[in-house]
This record gives structure tokens, C-alpha cells and sequence, in this order.
């Protein structure tokens, strides 16, 4: 079975040196004196792009051949995978197309196209954007390079986890963002193949968790994307999914499901007490922590993994606005 070795996660270390941001790790003064363990932040909202995505996309534009390069890639997005792989191959002087339904929110879209890359718009889902990666595929020849489900997209994602052990090498626990998997794989895989005893917890959303509901089914399986606060965590992880189920499957210890409130007291709370921006997607670590869904007995690292949020809609979310009001 194809799978995504720490080896290989090392490899892209070394690959995308000098391109990605080596990110801090800090405590949490307010967390840990809250749940009685050293709670560490991984702030890779801090990320050249907003965002972990960074670390993916460059590698996979990093392992293409010249004559793949010369093509030019695309990719389906709810907004930060084609954000960075815009800002890679813009770097390689490449062209990039970015496929995305209308649910990405303008801010995003703007993003990827001052980096110059093409966005299309198609339909109202993930899925319904990857109909329109195929055919650019087909017709025009582009290299597809998906947000997840590709070797060197987990390999580069992998990267945070080897730099989270390193940073806090007596983790007893990782909360990572979960949505198509290449995130939760990778680190999985990078931290349990430095330190197997170490727990990694996947966390999503209530409101289309593909993921949760794949492994719950035992296979992969179709979920309505819907309107969330976390919409980087949106979309299906295909249903011919070649790695990361089966990696989330076999790595991870366990998946936490937020609602809309706990994802918006997340993003509330590493505004008002770790004085950090981050979007939905990116709090939901610390939201699993606040709403009382993880037990910890020693050190804890969570992860930021993005802050690309528009600046309106978190504000109306730190003032406290109604949930029809944050999702929207």
C-alpha cells in the first residue's frame, strides 16, 4: 500500500529549505494555567503565505521535472493550497490555475490573484471545482497537484510535525487541523516516527466533516459541503482517495468534531488571550481544548495552521455576532 514515510517527510525538509518559514512554538500562559499541563502554540499562521499550505505546494512544485514545469499546474481549493502553490509557482515562473467554488471567500480569491495566478469559479463545492481541474488536465495539459491527497503535498506538510517534536520533544499530545488529510497524515506521520507514544488528534468541523465521516463509514465517502466558520477545513476527500485515508485510519488517535460556536470561541480566544489572528480553521485546536473535548496529562502542542480570514468577518466574531452572521 503507498504511503508517506518520515523519510520521505525528511527529504522535503531538505527540498524546500530557504522557500518556507522554520515557525516558533510558544506556551500558552493563559492555556496551561487553564488545563494544568504545558499547552504549546505552533504558530504557523505565521507562514509566508497566511498558512501550513506553504510547506506542501513547494515541495510538489520543488519534485517536478523542467519539462512538468514548462506546463504549467492547477490545483482545486477552498483557498489556501492555491494561495500557496500561486506564491510557488510564481517563484518558478510558472503558470498556476486555481479552481475554486463560490463558497472561498473574496479575500482569498483576491489573495491568489495578486500573486498572479488564474482563478475559475465553478459550482458550489470542492468537488465541483476538481470537475474543472480534469479538464484543464485534459485539454490543456497542466500537471493536477491536489491540496492533499499527493506524496509530496503530505511530505512537505509532514515538515511541521518533525518541527514540533523537535521544538517540544516530550509531546504527549498534537491537536491538528483535519479536512482532506494531507495536514493530520503528515504530521502524523513525522511525529510517531520520532516519538510512537506521542498522540495525534484530528479536529474538524460539525458541519461536513468528510473525513470523520470516511472513517466512520470505513471507506471513503460523499459529504455535502456546507457554510462554516472553519472553510479551509470544506470539501470531499475523493472517493478514489489514494493515501490519506488510509494513513488518517492507521495514524491517527482519534477525531474531535466542533460546532460553529466552539470554532468562533476559538478564534475569540487566541484573539482577546494570545493576542493571534487566525481564521476558523486555524482555532480549532484551541476550540477542542476550551470546549472540553480533550484530555491531556502531559504537554500539549496545537497547532495554528492559518490566519487568512477576512478582517470583517473576525471582527464580527470577536464582538460576538450572531452565528447566521460568522458563517455567512
Amino acid at each position: 500500500m503507498a504511503t508517506v514515510t518520515p523519510d520521505d517527510i525528511r527529504s522535503a525538509r531538505e527540498r524546500i529549505a530557504g522557500k518556507v518559514e522554520r515557525t516558533p512554538t510558544v506556551l500558552s500562559q493563559s492555556l496551561s494555567e487553564r488545563f494544568g499541563v504545558p499547552v504549546h502554540l505552533k504558530l504557523e499562521h505565521r507562514q509566508t503565505t497566511g498558512s501550513f499550505k506553504l510547506r506542501g505546494a513547494s515541495n510538489a512544485v520543488a519534485s517536478l521535472s523542467a519539462r512538468e514545469k514548462t506546463r504549467g499546474v492547477v490545483a482545486a481549493s477552498t483557498g489556501n493550497h492555491g494561495r500557496a502553490l500561486a506564491h510557488a509557482a510564481k517563484l518558478e515562473g510558472m503558470r498556476a490555475v486555481i479552481c475554486m467554488s463560490r463558497l472561498v471567500p473574496q479575500n482569498k480569491l483576491d489573495e491568489i490573484r495578486r500573486l498572479g495566478a488564474e482563478v475559475r469559479i465553478v459550482g458550489n463545492s470542492q468537488d465541483d471545482a476538481q470537475q474543472e481541474v480534469e479538464r484543464l488536465v485534459a485539454e490543456e495539459g497542466l500537471v493536477m497537484l491536489p491540496p492533499f491527497d499527493h506524496p509530496a503535498i503530505i511530505a512537505g506538510q509532514g515538515t511541521l510535525g518533525l518541527e514540533m517534536i523537535e521544538q517540544v520533544p516530550d509531546a504527549g499530545l498534537v491537536l491538528v487541523q483535519l479536512s482532506g488529510g494531507g495536514l493530520a497524515s503528515g504530521i502524523a506521520a513525522a511525529v510517531k516516527g520520532v516519538s510512537p507514544e506521542t498522540k495525534v488528534i484530528g479536529v474538524s468541523m460539525s458541519r461536513g466533516a468528510a473525513m470523520k465521516a470516511s472513517l466512520d463509514a470505513g471507506h471513503p465517502v460523499p459529504v455535502e459541503e456546507l457554510p462554516t466558520l472553519a472553510d479551509s477545513l470544506g470539501g470531499g476527500i475523493g472517493l478514489d482517495n489514494r493515501l490519506t485515508f488510509a494513513m488518517c485510519r492507521d495514524l491517527l488517535d482519534d477525531v474531535i468534531l466542533l460546532s460553529e460556536d466552539e470554532i468562533a470561541a476559538g478564534v475569540c480566544h487566541a484573539y482577546a488571550q494570545e493576542r493571534e489572528i487566525v481564521e476558523g480553521a486555524g482555532a480549532v485546536g484551541i476550540a477542542a481544548l476550551l470546549a472540553g473535548k480533550i484530555r491531556a496529562n502531559g504537554p500539549v502542542v496545537v497547532l495554528l495552521s492559518g490566519r487568512n480570514i477576512d478582517m470583517n468577518a473576525h471582527r464580527r466574531i470577536v464582538c460576538g455576532a450572531a452565528i447566521g452572521e460568522r458563517a455567512a
